[in-house]
């Protein structure tokens, strides 16, 4: 390895354990403002860190095999390291953190972080398909056992997303989702109205019913005749336009969760954060791109902290 290598190696390691300064990030993409995206991004992310379904609660009924599945999706993806935008590749915490984003559950970023998360297995032979693998003292990578002694990895420069074999024993392994599905995956939604609705479009989607029930909550108040002064109608209040790509009605409420649940489900995948989601939802996702985060507009700052509000007592 060369000394130009090893320095990027040794700076790769230190971005996994959030050791990095300030300055650091200087590869990342510059948004309007002069912060780098990186930087915006995690400031979105630290203003909740509650927000959204954390590691241990259920989403929607999901398993350590949907985690599996998804996963799969990324096989190929180039290794890009501080990447966690498949379209440009992914690092091993990026990988990681995209599929439970994926799943709703939303991860800490760096990899030393998420091999605290979950609850902890004692060791491989209790290891089950969707847990999270994490190797070195300190952790420096992480990856998703798939079974089998097999794992999917984003492992290094130059390499892409791919199974491996579990190569070493494991310094932590962590189970965020059960082996099997949850019989009540949003109890605190008994007496919310449509709450059958709600949890529907969560498990068709993957987007958790207590964030689809807290966007509803602050939207309309739970009323499907609700119009807003720009004309957004419904209980999810989608604009005409909007709900004309959906293919949806938005004064039914099954059509407009479902239409909502799409929604959300393709901002969390594009920017793997419930802030950032929300901010798309109600700004457009435009706007997000734009402005390299939530948009400095008082009426989307205002309404991510509302819902976010709403969706901490849901889960509480």
């Amino acid at each position: 390895m060369s000394i130009i290598e090893m320095a990027g190696r040794i700076s790769q390691i230190q971005s996994q354990l959030g050791l990095t300064g300030q300055s650091a990030g200087t590869t990342s993409s510059t948004g309007a403002g002069g912060q780098d995206f990186a930087t915006v991004l995690a400031a979105a992310k630290a203003r909740s860190t509650s927000a959204g379904l954390t590691a241990g609660e259920s989403a929607g009924g999901r398993t350590g095999s949907d985690v599996v599945a998804d996963a799969r999706r990324y096989l190929g993806v180039p290794y890009v390291w501080g990447s966690t935008d498949p379209a440009k590749g992914l690092d091993c915490s990026g990988l990681v953190q995209r599929v439970y984003a994926d799943l709703g559950v939303h991860l800490p970023r760096v990899s030393g972080d998420q091999a605290k998360s979950g609850t902890a297995v004692a060791s491989m032979a209790q290891a089950r398909p969707g847990d999270i693998l994490a190797f070195g003292h300190p952790v420096h990578h992480v990856a998703i056992y798939i079974g089998n002694g097999q794992m999917i990895a984003a492992p290094e420069a130059g390499d892409h997303v791919k199974i491996q074999k579990v190569y070493e024993t494991p310094s932590a392994i962590r189970r965020v989702f059960s082996a099997q599905p949850a019989t009540n995956t949003s109890p605190a939604l008994g007496a919310v109205p449509y709450a059958g609705l709600f949890a529907a479009a969560g498990a068709k989607y993957h987007v958790a019913p207590a964030l689809l029930a807290a966007v509803a909550k602050v939207e309309s108040g739970f009323d499907r005749s609700a119009t807003s002064h720009a004309g957004a109608r419904g209980l999810m209040q989608l604009m005409p336009g909007t709900a004309r790509e959906l293919g949806v009605d938005p004064t039914d409420p099954a059509q407009a969760i479902d239409g909502a649940a799409r929604l959300l489900a393709g901002n969390l995948r594009k920017f793997g954060s419930v802030p950032l989601a929300l901010a798309a939802y109600n700004a457009g996702a435009g706007a997000v791109q734009r402005y390299g985060g939530i948009p400095p507009y008082a009426e989307t700052q205002s309404y991510v902290r509302k819902v976010e509000a709403v969706l901490a007592g849901y889960q509480s």
